[in-house]
């Protein structure tokens, strides 16, 4: 994800906005309230505070990691890197995660964490030594644990952290022989899986595939046909924004017309190659100069564009009553974590605005990061043992096809008769989570009287899962 947006991030409220949403959700169900209380409340937050000697000096860091949900265990969820981090942030991500986990059925609580640091203040071999202390912390407390916490990466955070994060693990537990499963988004040489990288964003897609399979859902949002040709604004063209981005436009034909950093915005209605603008930013630190489309030094005003689904892919809060009002979009997927405030939400919903909650529309990676930890808990790669049984298999029922007389083009022939290796098998299990999560959404929306809007729907079945795993326990 980007740190996109000047300033500080807009998370004063965060948890309210998340609880808020949750409680409309709640108010219309028939649990006991000490039942509803118990969910929504966040089970515990920990606050770390290290000394890192750096640069001839001792350097103080703050660290959070919070527990939400241990309805299921291990809990999950991300570990960001950010200067604005601040515990009402992580206890909003980590109901989320709580919530986002029930409502596409993975087995986990919810957890986050996030570290007080700007990773751009310190070379790699300092950040190295402060991610390190900060693995320390967490785990000497159980709050890194392949059966108890197991974190990802988050903003500022990525396959190189991870990495670090399990070698320290690993380093105080040699003998523990699933340690490489204490944190998910590994590089792949690491423990990784294929596909991990691109999860948030390619679930994105998925999620949007998912609505567009039917045609009375796109209606709603005043739209019809397919997502090609569909008009796409993308906020932040960091992992998550970019992914999307690059997937609905090579494979579904949207055009990406605007693109929004942290200096402005690529504003361009023939379409946006972001893979050529990806590389523009890595190399510039910025949209500044690149020679296509037409830059607009105030980004956020791109918001506002009119298009068909725009993609708010950055931080919290991004979208609130002083432009919610002024969206033009008519569908709003949510690939950041409450990128729309509550207030904001209800004056979108009175515009007609569809918007598809962060919840369902960024657990790919999540879902991922569950194959991951079942990967490394079974220590094979998906595929090993099925890849060639479908190739012979495939092959013999060519062969005897061929031998009837009929003829196939050699694309189809190749295609037909190479098995799954585990990039493909990741890509399917995530597709089928996502398509499945929205119909469990998406029958709830049509069906419950009482139930407006996706996010409803959302939180709805996630309310319903936890409550009754709770009622399970006996509690």
């Amino acid at each position: 994800m980007s740190a996109l947006i000047s300033g500080v991030a807009n998370t004063v409220g965060f948890t309210s906005s998340v609880n808020s949403m949750f409680d409309r959700a709640a108010a219309a169900l028939d649990f006991p309230p000490g039942l509803i209380h118990k969910i929504r409340v966040c089970n515990s937050t920990y606050t770390v505070r290290f000394g890192v000697r750096l640069r001839g000096e001792i350097h103080t860091f703050v660290g959070y990691r919070a527990v939400h949900s241990e309805h299921m265990e291990p809990v999950k969820g991300g570990i960001r890197f950010s200067e604005f981090v601040n515990q009402d942030e992580v206890e909003a991500l980590a109901a989320l995660m709580t919530y986002k986990c029930a409502l596409v059925e993975t087995p986990f609580g919810g957890s986050k964490g996030g570290l007080c640091v700007n990773p751009n203040d310190w070379e790699e071999h300092e950040l190295e030594r402060i991610t390190r202390r900060f693995a320390y912390e967490l785990a000497k407390r159980d709050l890194i644990s392949p059966s108890q916490n197991v974190p990802a990466p988050d903003m500022g955070t990525g396959e190189r952290e991870m990495a670090w994060i399990a070698d320290e693990y690993r380093r105080l537990n040699p003998t523990d022989i699933d340690s490489y499963a204490c944190v998910t988004g590994k590089p792949v040489g690491k423990g990784g899986i294929a596909g991990r990288v691109e999860a948030t964003g390619r679930g994105v897609q998925y999620a949007l595939r998912s609505m567009f399979r039917f045609p009375e859902d796109v209606a709603r949002a005043n739209l019809e046909g397919t997502l090609e040709g569909k008009r796409i604004v993308v906020q932040g063209l960091g992992n998550v924004g970019f992914h999307a981005a690059k997937c609905l436009s090579e494979e579904d034909g949207a055009l990406i017309v605007g693109v929004i950093e942290h200096d402005g915005a690529i504003v361009d209605d023939r379409g946006i190659d972001c893979v050529a603008l990806r590389e523009h930013i890595t190399e510039r630190g910025g949209l500044s100069g690149y020679p296509e489309g037409r830059y607009v030094k105030d980004g956020m005003q791109v918001l506002l564009k009119d298009c068909d689904i725009l993609i708010p892919a950055a931080i919290e809060g991004a979208i609130d009553t002083h432009n919610a009002g002024q969206i033009s979009a008519r569908v709003i997927i949510e690939a950041a974590n409450g990128p729309v405030t509550a207030a904001a939400d209800e004056i979108l919903r009175d515009k007609g605005v569809l918007i598809i909650p962060d919840m369902y529309a960024n657990a790919g990676g999540v879902t991922v990061s569950y194959f991951e930890w079942v990967r490394n808990l079974s220590h094979i790669r998906f595929g090993r043992m099925q890849r060639r049984q479908e190739e012979y298999k495939a092959n013999l029922l060519l062969g005897e096809l061929q031998r009837q007389g009929f003829k196939f083009p050699e694309a189809f022939e190749d295609q037909f008769t190479t098995g799954s290796d585990e990039l493909a098998l990741v890509r399917s299990g995530l597709d089928d989570t996502m398509r499945n999560a929205y119909d469990r959404m998406r029958r709830v929306w049509w069906e419950d009287d009482n139930v407006d809007d996706l996010r409803m729907a959302a939180y709805t079945v996630a309310i319903t899962d936890i409550a009754n795993s709770y009622s399970a326990l006996g509690l």
